[in-house]
């Protein structure tokens, strides 16, 4: 549908909202695909070869003395129920529970006693502090930065899953632009022609805005009207093109790939997504992915029929299957040093088994499970002593995640600056110091 406007208002960028075609909104506000197309294009760094981050998120805090990090010599009350099993990487152990990981263990690595906050949000991995007023997330930042990375305007972000707002995507003070795409209710819908339009009509309109620009062209001092024309006829490719609708089906996988993932479809959606040329994928892995919902093990209260050990013994080989068929897809496809895949939770679980067979919340020591990206791969980084407890070397925050991902997966500096709403320049992150192991 054409909507003309005959006012001339500006955004706070300064650029003109008037006469374009608002075709599909991406789910982000009323933003048409050509504001969005235009304001990527306003941020975007030079072209070079795309580079992706898929980032999962365990809502709830998985049990990181459980799953990489378990201390077998430790008193009972600490070691837990489950047996380390030896990884093809000698000195790295992970569950036994996780017996398809142990194969490919070369191709990631852990990162032990990673430092957090004792909060149930995703706020400190997505924006890499806590500070007030929020800051953009990670996906909003390379969005604004990197802009889109194909002809066809593929979006930058891209959220599956988090539906119950645990895992944040606000961009802040980056605006609307840079919220993430999500693939479900009338998001995925707005990338298709209206019922009532064929691609004649569309033809026809394309005609006919540009008639109605070329009059009033010379109006436009700042030449930004002229620029609309490119956006639009942008957005109309998009809308018209088939290709970006095929990288979100998955039927166009093969019925193997799709039984390797399993239940895990959202991250098969997340591998197709960046390998056509979306820059962020964040994916809530929790309830249809994997059972039992979030990894809150606590025991006792709303979980009075299970201990920590019996809700993972269920999580766990899904889990297992989601991750290792992620990253052997991404390695056989010759992906592994453009993709980067991040795996891990707001925090850790308590080294000591609490009386209802919980573990609770456990900020000092959680856990991050990397893979690819041109990082270094098959080790352990860091040391949390023999209860699991904290690191008893350099101590890392899920902001130094970051700043790694910023500047050796994106070509991203982690120096770099955006003004906040007020005209200040504020870091990407506090500590920006990156994770020298994994480089």
């Amino acid at each position: 549908m054409l909507t003309l406007h005959g006012n001339s208002q500006r955004m706070c960028d300064g650029v003109s909202r008037r006469d374009f075609m608002k075709i599909g909104a991406l789910g982000v506000g009323g933003l048409s695909l050509a504001d969005i197309f235009r304001l990527q294009a306003r941020a975007s760094a030079p072209a070079t070869k795309h580079k992706g981050v898929i980032m999962v998120y365990l809502p709830g805090g998985p049990s990181h003395i459980d799953m990489y990090d378990l201390k077998p010599d430790a008193p009972v009350e600490i070691r837990g129920e489950f047996k380390p099993i030896p990884t093809n990487v000698p000195g790295l152990d992970i569950c036994e529970h996780m017996p398809l990981q142990t194969k490919i263990a070369d191709k990631f690595s852990i990162v032990r006693g990673i430092q957090s906050v004792d909060t149930h949000s995703a706020e400190l991995l997505m924006r890499g502090t806590m500070e007030k007023p929020h800051r953009p997330v990670f996906g909003s930042v390379v969005s604004r930065i990197k802009g889109a990375t194909t002809p066809l305007g593929m979006p930058a972000y891209v959220a599956l899953g988090g539906e119950n707002g645990s895992d944040p995507a606000d961009p802040s003070y980056l605006g609307k632009a840079h919220e993430p795409f999500k693939p479900s209710g009338p998001g995925m819908a707005n990338l298709s022609l209206s019922k009532e339009v064929s691609l004649n009509q569309l033809q026809d309109r394309k005609t006919l805005l540009g008639a109605f620009d070329s009059l009033r062209r010379d109006l436009d001092t700042r030449g930004d009207l002229a620029g609309m024309d490119s956006f639009t006829a942008r957005a109309i490719e998009m809308i018209s093109s088939p290709k970006t609708r095929e990288a979100f089906d998955l039927k166009n996988e093969t019925e193997e790939v799709r039984k390797k993932f399993g239940p895990a479809t959202r991250l098969l959606l997340a591998r197709r997504l960046v390998e056509a040329g979306v820059s962020v994928v964040t994916v809530s892995l929790a309830g249809t992915v994997v059972p039992g919902g979030d990894w809150d093990t606590h025991a006792g209260g709303d979980q009075k029929s299970e201990t920590n050990f019996s809700n993972l013994k269920r999580k766990l080989p899904v889990y297992d299957q989601a991750v290792h068929a992620l990253v052997t897809d991404i390695y056989e496809r010759g992906l592994d040093k453009d993709i980067c895949v991040v795996v891990w939770g707001e925090f850790g679980r308590t080294p000591k088994i609490n009386k209802t067979g919980g573990r609770d919340h456990w900020a000092p020591a959680g856990n991050a499970f990397l893979c690819g990206g041109g990082l270094k791969m098959g080790q352990v980084v860091g040391d949390t002593g023999p209860k699991a407890e904290r690191s008893k070397g350099t101590v890392y925050t899920p902001g130094n995640v970051l700043a790694t991902l910023y500047k050796h997966v994106l070509g991203i500096d982690p120096e770099s600056t955006l003004p906040d709403l007020s005209g200040r320049p504020v870091y990407l992150v506090d500590d920006r110091r990156c994770i020298e192991e994994l480089l």
